[in-house]
């Protein structure tokens, strides 16, 4: 191989170095800002690309994700004219790689810069108090004006946060001696209550006692009236049963003297048997009937005939 030879062979080797060196790949979720004689020329995407040799270069290499800017905390001073720090973190994200590669020279500076003024800018409105219980205000205030200012430079913020609010020690101590105040009042509060409801509940039981009770004596005499009632029921039925045996008793005698058909000397004794019940020395007074009489006549002919018999047969 001659000199030639050499020299082709080394510009081949040369071209295809070259040649790879400018063939570009960009990652997942990254752009590049590619420059031509200076001056801006294209973002590339994820993907392979060629950039054209000795003309173009990547000016600047940017990431897509959400990135998160922790800053250091900024002294402020709020309406009362208490001074504390504020540590703060922002969410951002960027949007527009051109703008933010030429909008502005030094963008975190810049975003540190914008979030400690708007900070101070907020809490010089607000007191001591209002500032430790509005963070959630706060928060969304900073973003608005953040996200505003910030959206010529190509960023978008998403989200702020302040991550730690310190106030001087002597304030910090008021608030500790206040915050135990407050619990001791909420534990005596809560100690009223629970004795209020205990009484509450001990009388509620007192009452609910009375009222069972009541409730169980007035069941307690319904069932004696029924058991009283169902009683007399049971005597009166019995009673009634006798009264009903007696007359079938009765029935059945007369039953059978009329069936005996007794002569009128039976009936007589009867009478006068009857009447000797009837005359037992206990009424005041007694009404004989004139069969009656003639029949007790009749027994006082008899008596005497028999007296006069015994007195001649003795004699």
């Amino acid at each position: 191989m001659g000199p030639l030879g050499t020299i082709l062979l080394v510009i081949a080797i040369l071209t295809v170095v070259i040649v790879i060196s400018c063939i570009k790949i960009v990652p997942q979720a990254n752009a590049y800002v590619i420059e031509r004689l200076g001056t801006y020329h294209a973002t590339w995407t994820t993907g392979p690309h060629f950039k054209a040799p000795f003309i173009d270069r990547i000016a600047k290499k940017i990431s897509l994700m959400e990135q998160v800017a922790d800053f250091p905390p900024q002294p402020v001073i709020t309406k009362d004219n208490v001074k504390m720090q504020i540590d703060t973190v922002i969410f951002f994200q960027i949007t527009d790689c051109k703008m933010y590669s030429y909008g502005v020279q030094s963008p975190m500076s810049a975003i540190e810069n914008l979030t400690a003024t708007t900070l101070r800018n907020i809490i010089g409105d607000l007191e001591l108090d209002s500032t430790l219980t509005s963070r959630d205000i706060i928060n969304t205030k900073m973003r608005s004006i953040l996200d505003e200012a910030t959206d010529p430079w190509g960023i978008k913020v998403n989200r702020v946060e302040l991550k730690n609010i310190m106030p001087p020690r002597e304030i910090q101590d008021a608030m500790e001696k206040q915050m135990k105040a407050e619990r001791e009042r909420r534990e005596l509060i809560l100690r009223a209550e629970g004795e209020k409801n205990s009484t509450v509940l001990v009388a509620e039981g007192k009452k609910q006692a009375m009222i069972l009770d009541a409730e169980a004596q007035k069941q307690r005499q319904i069932l004696l009236a029924e058991a009283e009632k169902e009683s007399r029921i049971r005597q009166a039925e019995g009673e009634a049963e006798a009264i009903l045996k007696v007359q079938e008793a009765t029935a059945a005698g007369i039953k059978l003297i009329n069936e005996a058909a007794p002569s009128d000397k039976v009936i007589a004794i009867k009478s006068l048997e009857a009447f000797e019940k009837a005359a037992d020395g206990k009424a005041t007074k007694i009404i004989i009937p004139s069969e009656i009489q003639s029949l007790a006549g009749l027994a006082a002919s008899l008596k005497e005939l028999t007296s006069a018999d015994e007195t001649n047969v003795n004699n």
